[in-house]
């Protein structure tokens, strides 16, 4: 019994001399792994009312207490008083470009918008977050700041990726938040329906093509800032969030129900065509004839569009567009030959039938998702195609 108290009384004594060296040694440790004094935060704001602010935004928040500073990192900035403003972002050369600011403006604008923030504190080491930094203030000179903005594939939110991934030892394994069986079309929708803005959404459809129906891999996923911030949540090989906070709660937008929808106001108008094409006085027949001459002149002008979005810009969803199939570039000529006995061109309007019938039918199998709204005023232009035909 005296010898186990003894041997006990030793082992007090050694721990009473050990943990203080212990703690001391532990908490150099700990100073040098962090000896930067910098915090990295990745900043994630909720969507807002508009078009340009319904998918939300990202940013990057830097604290560095040896210099006393905080400023949030950009990459969502352009300039809208460039002369050519319209025609680049028309032609997909429109340059976006990393700016800077205080932290403190950055987050009273998104609180004045009503839009909320979300900060992840990211967990690096102090020679991932000194590198960090001066790659994002690389970034910010002149040679370096400006790059070619794609919403899908290169944009605000897939660079503060790319930062935060590729920077980490070894790189961050971001996974996929939505089901692998998920399309970039599919994943806009989302927040375009959500956000009450269906003829936006049927104006992005037609102007998207057969790309923006590819499946996303886990890493394209995040090109939506709130994907973004849940794969960060959810990394595979690192704990990368050490601290969540939402700086600003983001209030409930409710969104009036307009039965104006595009699919309501397409049938409507396809019906009251072909009601008055029913009819048979001079009056209604000169109607139709205008209208037929509107419509078809107007899906060819569209068709001339796409086909310019497709092979003149530099946008990598307009291409391979399948609303070709129905928004017919020739229409623009064959409109002006409605209601005249022209034999070939008849025949055109007949041939046009069939290919809009098929249409129709194939609507669910063909590879590009084409907006349903559209089928109203698809089924109008099979039937005045044929009316015209046999006349």
């Amino acid at each position: 019994m005296n010898q186990f108290n003894s041997s006990n009384m030793k082992n007090i004594i050694a721990a009473f001399f050990l943990l203080p060296l212990l703690f001391l040694f532990s908490n150099k440790k700990t100073l040098a792994q962090d000896s930067s004094r910098i915090r990295i935060s990745l900043l994630t704001c909720t969507p807002g009312e508009e078009l340009y602010s319904i998918f939300g935004h990202s940013a990057i928040r830097i604290i560095d207490s040896n210099n006393v500073a905080d400023y949030v990192f950009n990459y969502g900035t352009f300039n809208f008083d460039d002369e050519d403003f319209y025609l680049k972002f028309t032609r997909g050369k429109l340059l976006y470009f990393v700016s800077i600011e205080r932290s403190d403006d950055f987050i009273n604008a998104y609180a004045l918008d009503g839009r909320g923030i979300t900060e992840q504190v990211l967990h690096f080491t102090s020679e991932e977050k000194t590198n960090i930094k001066k790659a994002l203030i690389e970034n910010l000179k002149e040679e370096n700041k400006y790059y070619k903005y794609d919403f899908f594939l290169d944009n605000c939110t897939t660079r503060l990726r790319d930062i935060i991934s590729k920077n980490k030892s070894p790189e961050a394994e971001l996974p996929a938040v939505m089901s692998s069986q998920t399309k970039f079309r599919e994943a806009i929708h989302e927040y375009l329906d959500k956000g009450g803005q269906y003829w936006s959404k049927l104006g992005i459809d037609l102007l998207l093509g057969l790309p923006a129906d590819k499946l996303m891999t886990a890493s394209e996923q995040a090109f939506l800032p709130d994907n973004l911030m849940k794969s960060i949540d959810s990394c595979k090989n690192h704990r990368l969030v050490e601290a969540k906070t939402i700086l600003i709660k983001a209030p409930i937008h409710t969104h009036s129900s307009s039965i104006f929808t595009p699919l309501f106001v397409l049938c409507i108008f396809s019906l009251f065509h072909i009601m008055i094409s029913l009819l048979k006085n001079q009056l209604a027949m000169k109607i139709t004839c205008y209208m037929d001459g509107f419509i078809f002149f107007i899906t060819g002008l569209l068709g001339i569009l796409f086909i310019l979005m497709w092979t003149v810009t530099d946008h990598s969803m307009t291409k391979y567009n399948f609303n070709l199939l129905w928004a017919v570039p020739t229409n623009t000529i064959a409109c002006f030959f409605i209601g005249k006995k022209n034999k070939h061109f008849k025949k055109y309007f007949l041939l046009l039938s069939i290919l809009l019938t098929l249409l129709i039918l194939a609507w669910c199998f063909i590879p590009q998702q084409l907006n349903i709204s559209l089928i109203p005023f698809v089924i109008l232009l099979s039937y005045r195609s044929y009316k015209i035909s046999i006349k």
